[in-house]
């Protein structure tokens, strides 16, 4: 999603307010979003969080 538009991952964590690192951790599956950071990334992009976050019931 970010790649798609261009958004370097500082870029999106600055606009997200958190580092280049959560951002990258995320991205990674190293890192699970707080319900509100994962509102913030879906409203950036204009999706619902079930759009971008997919639950594994594995």
């Amino acid at each position: 999603m970010r790649g798609l538009q261009g958004l370097s991952q500082q870029a999106l964590g600055t606009a997200l307010g958190v580092s280049r690192q959560t951002v990258n951790a995320i991205e990674q599956g190293r890192y699970d979003p707080s319900l509100p950071l994962a509102i913030r990334i879906a409203r950036h992009f204009g999706l619902a969080v079930e759009e971008i976050f997919h639950v594994d019931d594995a």
